[in-house]
Formats: structure tokens, sequence, C-alpha cells
């Protein structure tokens, strides 16, 4: 499944994880530093499984709770009309 950013989102790194910026409502949305992970693995290769599996290298305690949250993140950008799958 392809996982793309919607045609008016911007993304910019921070020290802290990344940013978002949907350029037609001004709002914008970050990320911190797992979520960001997460995100550049779903850009990367669109699947949620191998997102969960990048959280885990980078946060091993996440453990089982990783798909679940690797879900909930993409419903969340999902919603908020962010991304495109």
């Amino acid at each position: 499944m392809s996982f793309t950013l919607a045609r008016h989102v911007t993304r910019s790194a921070t020290e802290g994880g990344m940013v978002l910026l949907d350029e037609r409502s001004g709002r914008y949305w970050q990320l911190n530093a797992t979520g960001a992970t997460v995100l550049e693995a779903l850009l990367d290769t669109g699947d949620e499984a191998l997102a969960a599996a990048a959280l885990r290298e980078r946060c091993p305690s996440a453990g089982d709770r990783a798909e679940r949250d690797v879900g909930r993140l993409v419903a969340m950008l999902r919603d908020a009309g962010l991304v495109v799958s």
C-alpha cells in the first residue's frame, strides 16, 4: 500500500521530531521523535508492520504495543487529512 502526505501538507524535521503543516488551514501538528520515526517508515515503505518494526528498533520497550501505536498514529493522520493511502 502506498502512504503519502497529502499535497497540501509539508513536513519539516525538528530537533525533537517533525512538524506537519496543513497549508490550506494553517494548522500544524508536532510529532515527537518516535512519531517522526514511524511516519518516515510509513512514507518509505507504505507498510504499517515495517513501521512498527522501526518503532521497536528505536524504542525496544514498545514491544507488542508497537502495532497498536502505529495504527493509532495512522488513524490520526488520516482523520486530520494529512495523509493519503
